[in-house]
């Protein structure tokens, strides 16, 4: 049988591989693979995703209730915020908004796996500037990067998979570096998660007051536990967002997502105590690590990262037989999310049992 003859596909497509999620675990382990929340929705979030517009219709396509509620949290326009599927969706909408063939978009790498992908659905090029040797954004190296063909540059703050987050004053720095014309997307997907003090916060800075090629993401996903409902947002310019209105998939926030994200902002408080608890085995985790002999970067996110080097694929077997799901990046570490009570003295016992064969 001979085989079918297929539309053309863009080479540069073709050639990519399917995102690739975190492993689903069995019954009997844990999954610390795709940095969920571990705690169960809140019953006031159940609740209101029951109080939804008839599923035979559709939802309201801008999400204005909740770009309204997040308009009057954070002192701006509800225009100047963007509801979208997730805070990856809007990435890729900001993304073919400004960038194209013979474009160029930069960011750092080792970072989040889907931004390799980015710029070459759009057509343009992608350039990854390494991270520094303590697993931090090298902003001086990505300035540095910038040529007449960048369009637009991701920053991901507090780095996924590594976890080190970048200071106010580094991030100010950088910004006056970086042309006006130039977009930056603060890519700020953990933000609740962070305890350090000098942390760059986007929102609370008002940073694209100042600097309208700024835009800021966040999420629903991790803090507030809706990582399946998929839904994140965006504040900067109005004009901006609105490239990345045109450029994304009309009605793709679901009348459900959208109820489920406002309840939890009424539950905030009580959401924000479970934060605080996930922070606090984080903190246990690192110091258990470390204690162990791993070299672990400074976390703030609601994950660890694990420098196992070219024996990455080999730990990251040890902590599946012992029941824990992880996520392994071949040739460079392993990011463990922070999951139950229990998970946290189970993965301490499986990195201890192979730390003693490593050379981190």
């Amino acid at each position: 049988m001979t085989d079918p003859i297929l539309p053309r596909i863009r080479p540069a497509i073709a050639a990519l591989a399917p995102y690739r999620q975190g492993k689903q675990a069995g019954p009997d382990a844990f999954k610390l693979s795709s940095n969920e929340n571990p705690f169960d929705p809140l019953p006031s979030v159940v609740e209101a995703m029951r109080h939804i517009t008839p599923i035979n219709r559709y939802p309201d396509a801008t999400a204005l209730r909740l770009r309204e509620r997040l308009g009057a949290r954070y002192g701006v326009e509800p225009d100047q915020v963007h509801v979208a599927a997730g805070s990856v969706s809007i990435l890729h909408q900001l993304i073919l908004a400004t960038a194209s063939v013979d474009d160029e978009v930069v960011y750092a790498w080792r970072s989040f796996e889907a931004y390799p992908s980015l710029p070459l659905i759009s057509g343009a090029t992608g350039v990854p500037v390494a991270l520094t040797d303590d697993a931090r954004h090298d902003l001086d190296a990505m300035a540095d990067a910038v040529t007449d063909r960048t369009r637009a540059i991701i920053v991901c703050t507090p780095n996924n998979p590594t976890g080190p987050i970048i200071t106010s004053g580094e991030f100010a720095a950088f910004v006056e570096r970086v042309p006006a014309d130039v977009l930056i997307i603060l890519d700020e997907a953990y933000a609740e998660f962070v305890t350090a003090p000098d942390a760059v916060d986007g929102l609370a800075e008002r940073i694209f007051d100042r600097h309208p090629n700024v835009v800021v993401l966040r999420t629903f996903s991790k803090a507030y536990g809706l990582a399946g409902l998929r839904i994140g947002y965006a504040i900067g310019h109005e004009k901006v967002l609105d490239s990345a209105r045109v450029t994304g998939v009309p009605l793709s926030v679901t009348a459900a997502a959208e109820n489920a994200a406002i309840a939890s902002l009424d539950a905030e408080a009580e959401l924000l105590e479970r934060v605080t608890e996930i922070v606090a085995r984080r903190t246990r985790l690192v110091a258990g690590l470390r204690a162990q002999g791993w070299k672990v970067p400074d976390s703030q996110g609601n994950f660890v990262w694990l420098p196992a080097g070219d024996r990455t694929d080999e730990v990251a077997a040890a902590f599946v037989a012992g029941d824990i799901v992880v996520r392994p990046f071949s040739g460079d570490g392993i990011r463990i999310s922070v999951g139950e009570h229990e998970s946290v003295d189970k993965v301490l016992q499986v990195s201890e049992s192979v730390v003693r064969t490593l050379q981190p």
